[in-house]
């Protein structure tokens, strides 16, 4: 059995060029990708002014964006956090949805999410008040698919901490009040689970009424501990068992979109293959299709400098000699690594407060 897979683009930091995304989008949709969700969380108009349609010029690459997909055969969507809609969900609101969603509709949106995460709510009937919204903006968007991302996403208790203990029965709540074709999104036990095991999604789907599709914080490497970290091995703890208790499989992506197209392609071999994937073999292969030869070798050999080691501990020394090294390559995942031994994707904790 297999899944659905796609990228949702919604990490914190610095964003894409659209030649950047582009490219990735190209890659993927040649390997069995079907649809692509931008929720990048540093594009204001999706989030903290989301009521603002997006200037001309943003509004124009992402129609084209739109055209891109469609011609690649891949469902375009968009992530929209109408911030914390959820605690005043009243005629002004609805009105600035209304013209967001008209907004949307020229670009090209087939597929609308609804994001309610990282949002502190403050309403006793979040999970009804959420399902009315959802309803709403069907009978209002041109959409054909509709997700939604719930406040709590995920079972990992960091939720609770941050934005407040999570109503009861919030999930059995949300699932029996939306239609069953809205598709609802899950990170796992954890917001960045090491593992994903059939058990834990059968129990999830059996509390949604619904299979849910996997957002699966990996490779995304967002976050000031995180992004001082390359994340290129394969997928793992993944089984292809899963497939049968989900309904779409997305990946967040890293912040670097040429290699984050290593680990994207091994998610792929991870469900065709099944108990015959060999995540090692895996990221070689992708690394070679993608890279050449050379470069994938050198990943290779530096892996664990590059993804455990981390900026802060890599010596100066040995980062001008990884500097060094990856300036011989012309290729733009080379030039991703020598960025990311700059600094320049490092994102902060005020990144993540503003965004």
């Amino acid at each position: 059995m297999t899944v659905e897979l796609g990228v949702i683009e919604g990490f914190y930091g610095p964003m894409w060029s659209w030649a950047e995304r582009r490219r990735l989008l190209t890659t993927l949709a040649g390997h069995s990708y079907g649809f692509y969700l931008y929720a990048p969380k540093a594009d204001p108009y999706l989030r903290k002014r989301w009521q603002e349609p997006h200037p001309a010029t943003e509004a124009g690459e992402l129609t084209e964006f739109a055209r891109l997909c469609k011609r690649e055969g891949v469902r375009f969507g968009v992530g929209l956090s109408p911030f914390e809609i959820f605690n005043q969900f009243d005629d002004p609101a609805r009105d600035a949805l209304a013209r967001k969603l008209k907004a949307l509709d020229r670009i090209g949106v087939q597929e609308l999410a609804i994001l309610f995460d990282d949002m502190r709510p403050d309403n006793e009937s979040l999970a009804s008040t959420q399902a009315e919204i959802v309803r709403w903006v069907r009978a209002h968007s041109g959409a054909s698919t509709f997700s939604v991302c719930p406040t709590y996403y995920s079972d990992d208790p960091v939720l609770d901490r941050v934005f407040g203990e999570r109503p009861a029965d919030y999930l059995e709540t949300l699932g029996a009040e939306l239609d069953k074709d809205v598709r609802i999104f899950w990170t796992g036990e954890e917001v960045c689970s090491r593992e994903i095991s059939p058990g834990h999604l059968k129990r999830v789907g059996d509390l949604l009424g619904r299979k849910p599709v996997l957002w699966d914080n990996y490779p995304v490497n967002d976050g000031d501990r995180m992004s001082r970290h390359l994340h290129l091995r394969a997928f793992t703890g993944r089984p292809a068992a899963n497939a049968a208790h989900l309904a779409g499989h997305a990946i967040n992506p890293a912040l670097q979109p040429v290699l984050t197209a290593i680990p994207a392609l091994t998610l792929v071999e991870s469900y065709r293959l099944g108990p015959g994937y060999q995540y090692g073999k895996a990221f070689h292969q992708a690394a070679r299709e993608l890279l050449g030869v050379e470069l994938a070798n050198q990943l290779q050999k530096d892996l664990l400098t590059l993804q455990d080691t981390g900026l802060g501990r890599i010596s100066d020394e040995r980062k001008q000699a990884l500097m060094h090294t990856y300036d011989a390559f012309d290729h733009p995942a080379a030039s991703e690594v020598m960025r990311w031994l700059a600094g320049d994707y490092q994102v902060t904790d005020e990144m993540v407060q503003t965004q």
